[in-house]
Protein backbone atom coordinates (compact mmCIF):
# COMPACT_ATOMS: atom_id res chain seq x y z
CA UNK A 1 0.00 0.00 0.00
CA UNK A 2 1.28 3.61 -0.61
CA UNK A 3 0.85 6.40 1.50
CA UNK A 4 0.68 9.83 -0.38
CA UNK A 5 1.58 12.54 1.11
CA UNK A 6 0.53 16.16 -0.29
CA UNK A 7 2.92 19.08 -0.35
CA UNK A 8 0.56 22.00 -1.22
CA UNK A 9 2.68 24.75 -2.98
CA UNK A 10 -0.07 27.31 -3.70
CA UNK A 11 1.60 30.05 -5.74
CA UNK A 12 2.83 31.21 -9.15
CA UNK A 13 4.94 29.00 -10.95
CA UNK A 14 4.67 29.88 -15.15
CA UNK A 15 1.29 30.78 -14.19
CA UNK A 16 -0.20 27.71 -12.32
CA UNK A 17 -0.33 26.41 -8.97
CA UNK A 18 1.57 23.33 -8.72
CA UNK A 19 0.71 20.26 -6.21
CA UNK A 20 3.68 18.29 -5.66
CA UNK A 21 3.08 14.33 -4.56
CA UNK A 22 5.38 12.40 -2.95
CA UNK A 23 4.68 8.47 -2.32
CA UNK A 24 6.52 6.59 0.22
CA UNK A 25 6.04 3.03 0.39
CA UNK A 26 5.02 1.41 3.65
CA UNK A 27 4.56 -1.79 4.76
CA UNK A 28 1.13 -2.00 6.67
CA UNK A 29 -0.79 -5.12 7.54
CA UNK A 30 -4.58 -5.12 6.01
CA UNK A 31 -6.94 -5.70 8.36
CA UNK A 32 -10.48 -7.32 7.26
CA UNK A 33 -12.75 -4.43 6.96
CA UNK A 34 -9.83 -2.56 5.01
CA UNK A 35 -9.70 -5.91 2.59
CA UNK A 36 -13.19 -5.44 2.02
CA UNK A 37 -13.28 -2.07 0.98
CA UNK A 38 -10.21 -2.20 -1.51
CA UNK A 39 -11.94 -5.07 -2.78
CA UNK A 40 -14.98 -3.10 -3.10
CA UNK A 41 -13.12 -0.57 -4.93
CA UNK A 42 -12.03 -2.84 -7.42
CA UNK A 43 -15.23 -4.14 -8.08
CA UNK A 44 -16.27 -0.41 -8.82
CA UNK A 45 -13.67 -0.39 -11.04
CA UNK A 46 -14.23 -3.49 -13.03
CA UNK A 47 -18.06 -2.25 -13.30
CA UNK A 48 -16.55 1.25 -15.32
CA UNK A 49 -14.67 -0.82 -17.00
CA UNK A 50 -17.45 -3.26 -18.20
CA UNK A 51 -19.69 0.05 -18.84
CA UNK A 52 -16.86 1.64 -21.19
CA UNK A 53 -16.34 -1.24 -23.29
CA UNK A 54 -20.12 -1.92 -24.04
CA UNK A 55 -20.44 1.89 -25.04
CA UNK A 56 -17.38 1.30 -27.18
CA UNK A 57 -18.96 -1.92 -29.22
CA UNK A 58 -22.25 -1.34 -28.87
CA UNK A 59 -23.52 2.16 -28.84
CA UNK A 60 -25.20 3.59 -32.14
CA UNK A 61 -22.61 5.43 -33.21
CA UNK A 62 -18.82 4.75 -32.90
CA UNK A 63 -18.33 6.96 -29.89
CA UNK A 64 -14.23 9.13 -29.59
CA UNK A 65 -12.91 6.95 -26.56
CA UNK A 66 -10.87 9.65 -25.32
CA UNK A 67 -14.17 11.89 -25.03
CA UNK A 68 -15.77 8.93 -22.96
CA UNK A 69 -12.96 8.78 -20.86
CA UNK A 70 -12.67 12.68 -20.34
CA UNK A 71 -16.46 13.05 -19.92
CA UNK A 72 -16.19 9.95 -17.08
CA UNK A 73 -13.65 12.16 -15.61
CA UNK A 74 -15.50 15.50 -15.54
CA UNK A 75 -18.61 13.63 -14.38
CA UNK A 76 -16.30 11.69 -11.21
CA UNK A 77 -14.72 15.44 -10.29
CA UNK A 78 -18.49 17.38 -10.44
CA UNK A 79 -20.01 14.72 -7.97
CA UNK A 80 -17.41 16.61 -5.38
CA UNK A 81 -18.18 20.22 -5.79
CA UNK A 82 -18.86 22.94 -7.77
CA UNK A 83 -15.12 24.20 -8.07
CA UNK A 84 -13.35 21.23 -8.50
CA UNK A 85 -12.81 19.98 -12.53
CA UNK A 86 -10.97 18.69 -15.52
CA UNK A 87 -9.17 20.86 -17.68
CA UNK A 88 -8.32 20.20 -20.73
CA UNK A 89 -4.91 21.13 -22.42
CA UNK A 90 -6.70 24.15 -24.02
CA UNK A 91 -8.61 25.30 -20.83
CA UNK A 92 -5.51 24.88 -19.08
CA UNK A 93 -3.55 27.30 -21.64
CA UNK A 94 -6.41 29.61 -21.26
CA UNK A 95 -5.73 29.42 -17.33
CA UNK A 96 -2.24 30.08 -16.76
CA UNK A 97 -2.66 33.09 -19.22
CA UNK A 98 -5.30 34.77 -16.70
CA UNK A 99 -3.40 33.81 -13.93
CA UNK A 100 -0.20 34.90 -15.04
CA UNK A 101 -1.55 38.57 -16.14
CA UNK A 102 0.63 38.50 -19.51
CA UNK A 103 0.42 37.39 -23.01
CA UNK A 104 1.34 38.15 -26.69
CA UNK A 105 -1.47 40.00 -27.91
CA UNK A 106 -2.58 43.73 -29.31
CA UNK A 107 -3.79 45.26 -26.06
CA UNK A 108 -7.29 46.05 -27.06
CA UNK A 109 -10.39 45.44 -24.66
CA UNK A 110 -12.90 44.07 -26.60
CA UNK A 111 -16.97 43.24 -26.55
CA UNK A 112 -19.22 41.47 -29.48
CA UNK A 113 -21.87 43.84 -30.89
CA UNK A 114 -24.14 42.92 -33.90
CA UNK A 115 -21.58 39.86 -34.74
CA UNK A 116 -18.67 41.88 -34.84
CA UNK A 117 -15.77 42.67 -32.25
CA UNK A 118 -16.12 46.14 -31.04
CA UNK A 119 -13.20 48.10 -29.04
CA UNK A 120 -13.99 49.21 -25.81
CA UNK A 121 -10.79 50.53 -25.12
CA UNK A 122 -7.30 50.45 -25.92
CA UNK A 123 -4.77 49.47 -23.63
CA UNK A 124 -2.09 52.56 -23.27
CA UNK A 125 1.39 52.18 -24.83
CA UNK A 126 0.37 48.80 -26.46
CA UNK A 127 0.90 48.01 -30.54
CA UNK A 128 -3.35 48.86 -30.79
CA UNK A 129 -2.60 51.95 -28.94
CA UNK A 130 0.60 52.86 -31.03
CA UNK A 131 -1.39 51.61 -34.05
CA UNK A 132 -3.59 54.34 -33.77
CA UNK A 133 -6.54 51.79 -32.76
CA UNK A 134 -9.93 53.97 -31.33
CA UNK A 135 -12.76 53.15 -28.96
CA UNK A 136 -16.27 51.83 -30.73
CA UNK A 137 -14.04 50.91 -33.82
CA UNK A 138 -15.71 47.56 -35.34
CA UNK A 139 -13.28 45.27 -36.72
CA UNK A 140 -14.76 43.15 -39.55
CA UNK A 141 -12.02 41.41 -40.24
CA UNK A 142 -9.04 39.61 -38.85
CA UNK A 143 -6.29 38.42 -42.10
CA UNK A 144 -9.04 38.81 -44.38
CA UNK A 145 -11.25 36.25 -42.23
CA UNK A 146 -14.56 37.63 -41.64
CA UNK A 147 -15.33 37.91 -37.85
CA UNK A 148 -18.87 37.50 -38.75
CA UNK A 149 -19.76 34.07 -37.31
CA UNK A 150 -16.60 33.76 -34.97
CA UNK A 151 -17.89 33.85 -30.84
CA UNK A 152 -15.76 36.66 -28.95
CA UNK A 153 -13.40 34.04 -27.87
CA UNK A 154 -12.65 32.56 -30.88
CA UNK A 155 -11.57 36.10 -32.36
CA UNK A 156 -9.92 36.92 -29.45
CA UNK A 157 -8.18 34.15 -29.23
CA UNK A 158 -6.95 34.65 -33.55
CA UNK A 159 -5.82 38.28 -31.86
CA UNK A 160 -3.34 36.51 -29.72
CA UNK A 161 -0.10 34.95 -30.97
CA UNK A 162 3.28 34.20 -30.34
CA UNK A 163 5.23 37.93 -30.04
CA UNK A 164 6.10 39.70 -32.72
CA UNK A 165 4.30 38.20 -34.94
CA UNK A 166 1.58 40.05 -37.49
CA UNK A 167 -1.90 40.28 -38.09
CA UNK A 168 -3.64 42.74 -40.00
CA UNK A 169 -7.58 44.22 -38.73
CA UNK A 170 -9.95 45.26 -41.14
CA UNK A 171 -11.86 48.30 -39.44
CA UNK A 172 -15.03 50.12 -39.82
CA UNK A 173 -14.91 53.22 -37.85
CA UNK A 174 -17.66 56.52 -37.72
CA UNK A 175 -16.89 59.17 -40.34
CA UNK A 176 -14.84 56.99 -42.76
CA UNK A 177 -16.59 56.28 -46.03
CA UNK A 178 -13.84 52.91 -46.44
CA UNK A 179 -12.91 50.06 -44.09
CA UNK A 180 -8.98 50.79 -42.37
CA UNK A 181 -6.46 48.29 -42.59
CA UNK A 182 -3.76 48.39 -39.94
CA UNK A 183 -1.06 45.40 -39.49
CA UNK A 184 -0.02 45.67 -35.83
CA UNK A 185 3.27 43.02 -34.66
CA UNK A 186 2.15 41.91 -31.72
CA UNK A 187 3.77 41.97 -28.40
CA UNK A 188 4.00 41.31 -24.14
CA UNK A 189 0.20 42.49 -22.99
CA UNK A 190 -0.16 43.05 -19.35
CA UNK A 191 -3.54 42.51 -17.94
CA UNK A 192 -4.20 45.65 -15.53
CA UNK A 193 -5.35 43.69 -12.58
CA UNK A 194 -5.35 47.11 -10.43
CA UNK A 195 -6.67 50.71 -11.75
CA UNK A 196 -6.59 54.08 -9.50
CA UNK A 197 -7.55 57.60 -9.23
CA UNK A 198 -7.34 60.35 -7.06
CA UNK A 199 -10.67 61.20 -5.37
CA UNK A 200 -9.77 64.47 -4.52
CA UNK A 201 -8.26 63.77 -0.82
CA UNK A 202 -8.23 60.12 -1.48
CA UNK A 203 -7.14 57.11 -3.02
CA UNK A 204 -9.11 54.71 -5.06
CA UNK A 205 -8.00 51.52 -5.89
CA UNK A 206 -9.75 48.90 -8.07
CA UNK A 207 -8.39 45.15 -7.89
CA UNK A 208 -10.41 42.75 -10.87
CA UNK A 209 -8.69 40.15 -9.97
CA UNK A 210 -5.96 38.34 -8.43
CA UNK A 211 -3.13 37.45 -11.24
CA UNK A 212 0.73 37.59 -10.68
CA UNK A 213 0.44 41.15 -11.35
CA UNK A 214 -1.91 42.21 -8.92
CA UNK A 215 0.86 42.95 -5.80
CA UNK A 216 2.92 44.76 -7.82
CA UNK A 217 0.00 46.55 -9.39
CA UNK A 218 -1.03 47.45 -5.83
CA UNK A 219 2.22 49.24 -5.17
CA UNK A 220 2.71 51.08 -8.27
CA UNK A 221 -0.96 52.49 -7.64
CA UNK A 222 0.04 53.91 -3.95
CA UNK A 223 2.73 55.19 -5.42
CA UNK A 224 1.28 57.05 -7.48
CA UNK A 225 -1.46 58.22 -5.84
CA UNK A 226 0.93 59.13 -2.86
CA UNK A 227 2.56 62.02 -5.82
CA UNK A 228 -0.64 62.95 -7.09
CA UNK A 229 -2.18 63.45 -3.54
CA UNK A 230 -0.32 65.80 -0.86
CA UNK A 231 1.02 63.53 1.65
CA UNK A 232 -0.52 66.73 4.59
CA UNK A 233 -3.95 66.04 2.22
CA UNK A 234 -4.33 62.36 1.80
CA UNK A 235 -7.08 61.19 4.14
CA UNK A 236 -7.06 57.49 3.50
CA UNK A 237 -7.68 54.65 0.67
CA UNK A 238 -10.68 52.78 -0.52
CA UNK A 239 -10.04 49.71 -2.08
CA UNK A 240 -12.53 48.07 -4.93
CA UNK A 241 -13.20 44.69 -4.43
CA UNK A 242 -16.55 44.30 -6.25
CA UNK A 243 -17.34 41.95 -8.63
CA UNK A 244 -13.26 40.93 -7.78
CA UNK A 245 -14.19 36.62 -8.83
CA UNK A 246 -10.64 35.94 -6.89
CA UNK A 247 -7.60 33.98 -8.11
CA UNK A 248 -4.09 33.03 -6.62
CA UNK A 249 -3.37 32.76 -3.24
CA UNK A 250 -0.25 34.45 -2.79
CA UNK A 251 -1.67 37.44 -4.34
CA UNK A 252 -4.28 37.65 -1.91
CA UNK A 253 -1.64 37.51 0.65
CA UNK A 254 0.88 39.73 -0.47
CA UNK A 255 -2.09 42.44 -0.95
CA UNK A 256 -3.25 41.99 2.43
CA UNK A 257 0.78 42.19 3.69
CA UNK A 258 0.71 45.55 2.15
CA UNK A 259 -1.81 47.08 4.63
CA UNK A 260 -0.78 45.13 7.42
CA UNK A 261 2.35 45.31 10.26
CA UNK A 262 1.91 42.10 12.12
CA UNK A 263 -0.98 39.11 12.38
CA UNK A 264 -2.10 36.06 10.88
CA UNK A 265 -3.36 37.08 7.59
CA UNK A 266 -5.43 33.82 6.91
CA UNK A 267 -4.81 29.59 7.28
CA UNK A 268 -5.50 26.36 5.24
CA UNK A 269 -6.92 23.47 6.54
CA UNK A 270 -6.90 20.79 4.75
CA UNK A 271 -8.54 17.11 5.32
CA UNK A 272 -5.58 16.23 7.47
CA UNK A 273 -4.55 18.60 10.69
CA UNK A 274 -0.46 17.80 9.44
CA UNK A 275 -1.71 19.62 6.24
CA UNK A 276 -2.44 23.24 8.10
CA UNK A 277 -0.83 26.10 7.09
CA UNK A 278 -0.92 29.56 8.56
CA UNK A 279 0.11 32.94 6.64
CA UNK A 280 1.65 36.48 8.84
CA UNK A 281 2.09 39.48 7.60
CA UNK A 282 5.31 41.05 7.25
CA UNK A 283 6.31 44.57 9.29
CA UNK A 284 5.73 47.61 6.95
CA UNK A 285 2.09 49.12 5.93
CA UNK A 286 2.59 50.53 2.43
CA UNK A 287 -0.11 52.90 3.43
CA UNK A 288 1.62 54.04 6.42
CA UNK A 289 -1.31 53.69 8.80
CA UNK A 290 -3.29 55.51 6.16
CA UNK A 291 -7.67 54.59 6.86
CA UNK A 292 -8.62 51.74 4.53
CA UNK A 293 -12.10 51.33 3.87
CA UNK A 294 -13.08 47.82 1.83
CA UNK A 295 -15.80 47.61 -0.75
CA UNK A 296 -17.48 44.64 -1.58
CA UNK A 297 -20.36 42.79 -2.80
CA UNK A 298 -21.98 39.75 -3.72
CA UNK A 299 -19.69 39.06 -6.59
CA UNK A 300 -16.87 39.56 -4.49
CA UNK A 301 -15.16 36.21 -3.80
CA UNK A 302 -12.27 33.48 -2.79
CA UNK A 303 -8.59 35.83 -3.02
CA UNK A 304 -11.53 38.92 -1.98
CA UNK A 305 -12.96 37.34 0.53
CA UNK A 306 -9.55 36.83 2.11
CA UNK A 307 -8.78 40.39 1.88
CA UNK A 308 -11.81 41.75 3.38
CA UNK A 309 -11.77 38.88 6.29
CA UNK A 310 -8.42 39.65 7.21
CA UNK A 311 -8.53 43.36 7.17
CA UNK A 312 -11.79 43.12 9.04
CA UNK A 313 -10.08 41.13 11.82
CA UNK A 314 -7.64 43.36 12.52
CA UNK A 315 -9.82 46.23 12.78
CA UNK A 316 -7.46 47.55 9.71
CA UNK A 317 -10.21 48.73 7.43
CA UNK A 318 -14.11 49.32 7.30
CA UNK A 319 -15.71 47.09 5.21
CA UNK A 320 -19.09 48.75 3.25
CA UNK A 321 -21.10 47.25 0.72
CA UNK A 322 -23.11 43.99 0.67
CA UNK A 323 -22.13 40.52 1.75
CA UNK A 324 -19.57 38.79 -0.45
CA UNK A 325 -20.24 35.24 -2.24
CA UNK A 326 -18.96 33.05 0.31
CA UNK A 327 -16.23 30.81 -1.60
CA UNK A 328 -14.15 29.93 1.36
CA UNK A 329 -12.23 26.94 -0.69
CA UNK A 330 -8.44 26.84 -2.35
CA UNK A 331 -8.67 24.83 -5.44
CA UNK A 332 -4.76 23.45 -6.24
CA UNK A 333 -3.89 23.31 -10.02
CA UNK A 334 -2.67 19.34 -10.88
CA UNK A 335 -0.58 19.22 -13.92
CA UNK A 336 -1.53 15.86 -15.74
CA UNK A 337 1.37 15.77 -18.28
CA UNK A 338 2.14 16.67 -21.82
CA UNK A 339 -1.08 16.84 -23.66
CA UNK A 340 -3.15 15.89 -20.85
CA UNK A 341 -4.66 18.98 -19.50
CA UNK A 342 -4.66 19.52 -15.84
CA UNK A 343 -6.72 18.70 -12.82
CA UNK A 344 -8.17 21.52 -10.97
CA UNK A 345 -8.96 19.73 -7.35
CA UNK A 346 -10.23 21.41 -4.02
CA UNK A 347 -7.63 20.08 -1.28
CA UNK A 348 -8.76 23.00 1.64
CA UNK A 349 -11.07 25.35 3.38
CA UNK A 350 -9.61 28.97 4.20
CA UNK A 351 -10.16 30.77 7.28
CA UNK A 352 -9.46 34.29 8.41
CA UNK A 353 -7.70 35.24 11.51
CA UNK A 354 -10.08 34.90 13.98
CA UNK A 355 -10.80 31.05 13.09
CA UNK A 356 -13.90 32.16 10.55
CA UNK A 357 -14.75 29.78 8.15
CA UNK A 358 -16.68 32.22 5.13
CA UNK A 359 -17.98 29.11 3.23
CA UNK A 360 -21.11 29.34 2.36
CA UNK A 361 -21.56 32.43 4.21
CA UNK A 362 -19.40 35.24 2.65
CA UNK A 363 -17.95 38.44 4.70
CA UNK A 364 -20.80 40.57 6.01
CA UNK A 365 -20.22 44.63 5.83
CA UNK A 366 -19.63 46.77 8.66
CA UNK A 367 -21.85 48.92 6.59
CA UNK A 368 -24.67 47.81 4.82
CA UNK A 369 -25.00 49.73 1.42
CA UNK A 370 -27.94 48.84 -1.50
CA UNK A 371 -27.49 50.54 -4.57
CA UNK A 372 -30.45 52.01 -6.33
CA UNK A 373 -30.69 49.71 -9.04
CA UNK A 374 -32.37 50.55 -12.49
CA UNK A 375 -35.59 48.32 -12.82
CA UNK A 376 -34.61 46.67 -16.02
CA UNK A 377 -31.85 45.43 -14.19
CA UNK A 378 -33.44 44.52 -10.96
CA UNK A 379 -33.99 41.09 -11.89
CA UNK A 380 -30.08 40.61 -12.20
CA UNK A 381 -29.41 42.76 -9.29
CA UNK A 382 -28.79 39.99 -7.04
CA UNK A 383 -25.61 37.36 -7.18
CA UNK A 384 -25.87 33.83 -7.39
CA UNK A 385 -24.08 32.86 -4.08
CA UNK A 386 -21.87 30.04 -2.57
CA UNK A 387 -24.74 28.45 -1.46
CA UNK A 388 -26.82 28.05 -3.82
CA UNK A 389 -24.75 26.16 -5.86
CA UNK A 390 -25.43 22.40 -6.27
CA UNK A 391 -22.61 19.89 -4.23
CA UNK A 392 -21.31 23.35 -2.67
CA UNK A 393 -18.95 22.18 0.45
CA UNK A 394 -21.29 22.85 3.48
CA UNK A 395 -21.17 25.72 6.04
CA UNK A 396 -20.16 25.52 9.97
CA UNK A 397 -23.43 26.77 10.94
CA UNK A 398 -26.20 28.66 8.89
CA UNK A 399 -25.81 29.27 5.06
CA UNK A 400 -26.20 32.85 3.46
CA UNK A 401 -28.04 33.26 0.09
CA UNK A 402 -26.96 35.85 -2.58
CA UNK A 403 -26.32 39.35 -2.01
CA UNK A 404 -26.42 42.66 -4.34
CA UNK A 405 -23.78 42.74 -7.05
CA UNK A 406 -25.15 45.86 -8.74
CA UNK A 407 -21.95 48.57 -9.30
CA UNK A 408 -23.81 51.59 -11.10
CA UNK A 409 -21.54 52.68 -13.79
CA UNK A 410 -21.30 56.02 -13.15
CA UNK A 411 -19.27 56.72 -9.99
CA UNK A 412 -21.89 59.96 -8.98
CA UNK A 413 -24.62 57.14 -8.30
CA UNK A 414 -22.57 54.94 -6.40
CA UNK A 415 -23.97 55.11 -3.15
CA UNK A 416 -21.07 53.03 -1.52
CA UNK A 417 -18.27 54.92 -3.14
CA UNK A 418 -19.47 57.98 -1.53
CA UNK A 419 -20.58 56.29 1.77
CA UNK A 420 -16.90 54.86 1.80
CA UNK A 421 -15.63 58.67 1.11
CA UNK A 422 -17.92 60.78 3.25
CA UNK A 423 -16.98 58.00 5.95
CA UNK A 424 -13.01 58.48 6.08
CA UNK A 425 -13.22 62.58 5.07
CA UNK A 426 -15.63 62.66 8.55
CA UNK A 427 -12.39 61.43 11.03
CA UNK A 428 -9.35 63.12 11.45
CA UNK A 429 -6.25 62.12 9.66
CA UNK A 430 -4.13 61.29 12.77
CA UNK A 431 -7.41 59.76 14.76
CA UNK A 432 -7.48 55.36 14.87
CA UNK A 433 -9.20 54.16 12.21
CA UNK A 434 -11.99 52.40 12.95
CA UNK A 435 -12.30 54.03 16.58
CA UNK A 436 -11.21 51.16 18.25
CA UNK A 437 -8.07 49.77 16.74
CA UNK A 438 -7.87 47.28 18.71
CA UNK A 439 -7.84 43.90 16.76
CA UNK A 440 -10.38 41.25 17.89
CA UNK A 441 -7.44 38.35 17.38
CA UNK A 442 -4.46 37.24 19.02
CA UNK A 443 -0.94 38.96 17.38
Amino acid sequence: MMRRTFLILIGAVSGVAITLLASQPRILNLGSTAKAAAADTYRQLNLFGDVFERVRADYVEKPDDAKLIESAINGMLAGLDPHSSYMDPKSFRDMQVQTRGEFGGLGIEVTMEDGLIKVVAPIDDTPAAKAGILANDLITKLDDEQVQGLTLNQAVEKMRGPVNTKIKLTIMRKGQDKPIEVSITRDVIRVRSVRSRPEDDVGYIRISQFNEQTTDGLKKAITDLAGQIPAEKLKGFIVDLRNNPGGLLDQAISVSDAFLERGEIVSTRGRNAEETQRFNARPGDLTKGKPIIVLVNGGSASASEIVAGALQDHKRATIVGTRSFGKGSVQTIIPLGAGNGALRLTTARYFTPSGRSIQAKGISPDIEVLQDVPDELKARANTTAESTLRGHLKAEGDEQTGSQSYVPPDPKDDKALHTALDLIRGIKTNAAFPPNPKANIPN
